[in-house]
């Protein structure tokens, strides 16, 4: 069916087999994919990668190693405990040489001097308590040991100076006593046991 004049062109609703051929394009595929060509040997093959091989040149990214811990400093390794060892030692002479010599005592001027026997009795107990907690102090690596076992000898030593005050008969040996005390102090101020300490 055709509309129109002779002024203007015909205008149809179906196409005309005298007409101009066009392309059809269609939503489907009618026929079937033209086979793709095999991938000639040049080409690179990017499907898969094996590993190299051992010995191979090419770096190994599956596995990265551990690095190793360096110790960073003097390269001396841990301090020797000897020196804590020799000062904990004669700490423990020191302590026991001065709760025998305050107990002698007490025993000795109970009945007359009662109240020198309380101080001496109070100092026994604090170079006691100061000395044994600088021992393990001392042997846990801690710095305040040294100066608990420099507070215990000093305090020996002011029980040693109030037995020479009192003007007590002592045996000769218990006039180099006080020699413990300051062997302690200074054993325990050495560079070694400084060392240990840290």
């Amino acid at each position: 069916m055709t509309f129109g004049s002779p002024e203007h062109p015909q205008i149809r609703r179906q196409p005309d087999d005298s007409g101009p051929q066009t392309s059809i394009i269609r939503r489907h595929p009618t026929g079937s994919f033209p086979l793709q060509s095999a991938p000639s040997s040049d080409e690179p093959q990017t499907s898969f990668i094996p590993p190299s091989a051992p010995g191979h040149d090419d770096p190994q990214t599956s596995y990265i190693p551990r690095p190793t811990p360096v110790a960073i400093g003097s390269g001396r390794g841990r301090p020797s405990p000897v020196a804590a060892s020799i000062t904990a030692t004669v700490s423990i002479i020191s302590g026991w040489a001065t709760a025998v010599i305050a107990t002698s005592l007490i025993a000795g001027w109970w009945r007359t001097d009662e109240l020198f026997c309380v101080a001496i009795g109070f100092l026994t107990a604090v170079s006691a308590g100061a000395t044994i907690a600088g021992l393990i102090a001392l042997l846990l690596h801690r710095r305040i040991g040294r100066v608990l076992i420099l507070v215990g000898s000093a305090v020996s030593l002011m029980i040693f100076a109030g037995l020479f005050v009192a003007g007590a008969a002592l045996p000769p040996i218990v006039y180099g006593i006080p020699v413990l005390p300051v062997a302690s102090v200074v054993l325990a101020f050495l560079p070694a046991t400084k060392r240990w300490t840290r």
